[in-house]
């Protein structure tokens, strides 16, 4: 029950203005005792999700759970998520506490120093994303995964009851966007993929973001063969597949797409697709917010010319509201 309560309350963090929270508040603690019960007698299920689609900036399909089930989401995810961090390696860098793009950045930097010698070395650098990522999570390894950490078959009954409530394109594949669970069950899939990169292909310089990866190495041929030993690994443990369009080796000097940002040795350019992007969404949501958000963004790298460019467009949009 504490947990439930404490869940609560992080699940209420900036959604106390959302009707559906606002009618599960109307009868709270009545609504949280029979999830307890639900849960202590085994006869909790998963609803259904409502789905719907954003642009973010590419067009993503949303699953969205009911509030009971994303209040258990959250209690499920402050117990977990503890257990499950410490067994995660050093760069894996999504959907964790005090990591996130910013930190896979300057990681990224830090690692173009090494492998290239303070750029008196050409550096390689292997760029790899996985086709589909979501939508391909197959759900009998996943709960195998879990099985190999978690003993309590009580978990383990509650963890399968989420990751069936939902199917991508086939039944027991996929995982829903939208649930907090999920960001953590990826993290847990995929930490399959990295204990294999680390400890197997011995890459020393390695990060991954969610789907993202890249490998440096001063040796091209070095990473050339380690493509096809990936691809048989995500195919085999995990039936995950590389995106064939995303995959690529160049040096560091050419300019490394890697999170939305063009990455040399000693900056960093938003690509161009996001500038493009930044400025759309200005002229049409000239919000104070949106302009924030964006100015926070752009201090990560060398933006001086799309950073007056936001202004004078926020400034001009700005003005005729």
């Amino acid at each position: 029950m504490s947990n439930l309560l404490s869940a609560w309350r992080e699940f209420l963090l900036g959604k106390r203005a959302r009707r559906d929270v606002q009618e599960y508040s109307l009868n709270l603690m009545d609504n949280i005792l029979s999830l307890q019960s639900e849960l202590v007698n085994k006869t909790y299920r998963h609803g259904d999700y409502l789905a719907f689609n954003i642009c973010d900036p590419k067009p993503r399909n949303i699953h969205k759970a009911n509030v009971q089930d994303r209040l258990l989401h959250h209690a499920i995810h402050r117990q977990l998520y503890p257990f499950f961090s410490k067994k995660f390696i050093a760069d894996s860098y999504s959907c964790q506490l005090d990591k996130g793009v910013h930190k896979a950045l300057k990681r990224f930097q830090s690692f173009s120093y090494k492998v290239s010698k303070n750029n008196t070395r050409t550096g390689w650098v292997l760029k790899g994303d996985i086709k589909k990522f979501f939508a391909n999570i197959d759900h009998e390894i996943l709960k195998n995964i879990l099985k190999t950490h978690i003993t309590d078959k009580n978990i383990i009954w509650l963890l399968e009851n989420i990751i069936d409530s939902f199917h991508a394109k086939k039944t027991g594949v996929g995982l829903p966007l939208g649930n907090l669970t999920s960001q953590l069950f990826i993290n847990i899939y995929m930490n399959e993929f990295d204990q294999f990169v680390k400890h197997r292909l011995k890459a020393k310089y390695y990060i991954r973001y969610c789907d993202d990866f890249v490998i440096f190495s001063e040796n091209k041929e070095h990473l050339e063969n380690l493509i096809p030993v990936i691809k048989k690994f995500l195919d085999e443990r995990l039936k995950l597949e590389l995106h064939p369009n995303k995959l690529f080796i160049q040096t560091i000097s050419s300019g490394v797409d890697f999170l939305g940002w063009k990455h040399y040795f000693n900056h960093r350019l938003l690509r161009t697709v996001t500038k493009r992007r930044m400025l759309k969404r200005i002229k049409t949501n000239p919000k104070l917010a949106t302009f924030e958000s964006y100015k926070g963004l752009m201090k990560h790298g060398n933006t001086k010319k799309i950073q007056k460019q936001v202004w004078e467009q926020y400034i001009l949009h700005h003005d005729n509201i």
